[in-house]
């Protein structure tokens, strides 16, 4: 499978996800740590990539996205942004509203 079509698959089968370096247990950036402590505020369950260790998809994904930079949050299979915006949607009340849309999958 292409990068891009796994990019792809990953944004349409995850409706919240993070494409960060690291984990969310052990961020490997203080813009990835940042990141994650907000949308693991939310309560709700996120599916993530560490582009560290996928370097396919870290050179691929910022062509897609036309993004530059990691994390790159996703959600309802739309670009949300990076850490500077997750935070300021955040502290505005927006990014709970983005979250808060998306239906938990009960499977």
């Amino acid at each position: 499978m292409k990068t891009i079509e796994k990019i792809k698959n990953q944004i349409k089968n995850n409706p919240i996800i993070i494409y960060m370096k690291g984990t969310p247990e052990h961020p490997s950036c203080g813009f990835s740590a940042q990141a994650v402590k907000v949308l693991s505020s939310f309560g709700k369950r996120f599916a993530y990539i560490d582009v560290l260790k996928n370097s396919d998809i870290r050179t691929e994904l910022p062509i897609y996205a036309n993004w530059p930079t990691f994390p790159q949050l996703w959600v309802s299979g739309n670009l949300v942004g990076g850490c500077n915006i997750i935070l300021e949607l955040f502290k505005n009340g927006k990014l709970k509203k983005i979250i808060n849309s998306v239906k938990e999958n009960k499977s």
